[in-house]
């Protein structure tokens, strides 16, 4: 790969100085080099002497091509976002993403980003660009979306640097837009939560009754087999995990899998469930379908939560709002450290941040709490006195006025 170490040079055209160089651009589709002429104003002559125009365009090429009279050839900013995308940046994420999860954010980052910039040259992106998109995606897409988008942005943009397209980096200071849709913390109480599960017959009961009690997430519940549970110890093992369709042998996060208690009523209920199946062989699934095989929690969500919300007018029922509400209502049974060890988070600021919402009837007992402390009279109500003076020009001690409180 060849060298430049040209300064350019410049030419004084009419009243202004204009100055030249030539950029040495890789065509990474290709792979092959091309030289393209770059043209900048670099002032009026009045205002600046033939050697400050030399000494400015010195300046702009190095903001250019983000070295100092190196002579690296650079990538071709000129190459569009879908291609790097799909090229350059796929290739690098794929080996951190779980096959799932790439299925989601290239469809994410598709809906998003590429549908809409796809044939933009990464040279014509700027922090204008992005940042109005990001505003306009606020309109219509829910907080965390926008948040997810903003990080994708700003990661792509830093891979386009770092590999040498761009000299500058136009995702590095977007800002998150102001006003985002608020995201959905719908909880129930614990009568709502009681009176689904007084409709339902043994087996749904039991499923909802173990994912209630235990915070499970759904893909956790519907992958439990009959070796998992363990009667006499009054115990469930995670092992797995089930994901749009396929057995995965790892959870959503390190604390995911392991050991979980079981009520002593609960165990029970599950024992005789067993005993019901018609396969309770260890690698049976506790909750089957009709096939025998895992259940599938979409399908469980419309079927059997949807309708039950219906039936009781509750205002919404889903694995998400159950595992809320059980971090909510958990507040009152233990510590923050005893929630985040049920919900089985890594971080005790995701039980408290996004699990855990406010209850009013606490917040109105909290708040009668703290008056009721202020209007108790204090112990020593009767001997306690200060002396008060009225005027700033105050009298002798002896005619003060004596306060008691």
């Amino acid at each position: 790969m060849g060298k430049s170490h040209q300064r350019g040079w410049i030419s004084l055209r009419g009243k202004k100085w204009y100055g030249f160089f030539r950029r040495v651009l890789l065509d990474p589709i290709h792979g092959k080099e091309k030289t393209k002429k770059i043209t900048i104003i670099l002032g009026a002559k009045s205002q600046m002497s033939k050697r400050e125009a030399q000494d400015k365009l010195q300046q702009e090429m190095t903001k250019v091509t983000g070295q100092d009279h190196s002579g690296r050839t650079a990538n071709d900013s000129a190459v569009n976002f879908g291609w790097f995308v799909r090229n350059r940046y796929y290739p690098l994420k794929e080996a951190t993403w779980k096959k799932e999860t790439a299925k989601v954010k290239k469809m994410i980052i598709q809906r998003d980003l590429i549908d809409y910039f796809e044939a933009v040259p990464l040279e014509n992106f700027d922090k204008f660009t992005l940042q109005v998109h990001l505003n306009n995606l606020a309109k219509t897409r829910s907080r965390d979306r926008v948040l997810q988008i903003r990080a994708y942005i700003r990661d792509i943009f830093s891979e386009v640097v770092d590999q040498d397209f761009l000299s500058k980096d136009p995702a590095r200071k977007i800002k998150v837009p102001a006003q985002l849709r608020e995201t959905d913390t719908t909880t129930l109480s614990w009568e709502q939560l009681r009176l689904a599960l007084s409709k339902l017959l043994l087996r749904d009961r039991i499923i909802l009754e173990l994912d209630m009690t235990n915070a499970l997430r759904p893909g956790e519940l519907f992958a439990l087999r009959w070796k998992c549970f363990n009667h006499a110890d009054s115990t469930m093992r995670l092992i797995e995990t089930v994901y749009k369709g396929q057995i995965r042998p790892w959870g959503k996060t390190k604390k995911s899998l392991g050991v979980v208690h079981i009520p002593k009523k609960l165990s029970d209920d599950l024992w005789l469930l067993k005993q019901e199946s018609s396969d309770a062989s260890p690698e049976a699934f506790i909750f089957p379908n009709a096939d025998g095989g895992f259940m599938d929690p979409n399908n469980y969500r419309k079927r059997t939560l949807h309708k039950l919300a219906r039936d009781l007018k509750l205002p919404k029922l889903t694995f998400q709002v159950i595992r809320r509400t059980i971090a909510t209502l958990a507040q009152k049974k233990g510590t923050v450290k005893d929630v985040q060890g049920l919900l089985r988070h890594s971080r005790a600021a995701t039980t408290t941040d996004v699990y855990m919402q406010e209850i009013p009837e606490s917040v109105r007992a909290t708040v009668e709490a703290v008056n009721k402390e202020l209007r108790k009279k204090p112990k020593r109500a009767e001997s306690s006195k200060r002396v008060v003076n009225l005027r700033p020009n105050a009298p002798k001690l002896k005619d003060a006025v004596s306060v008691s409180y």
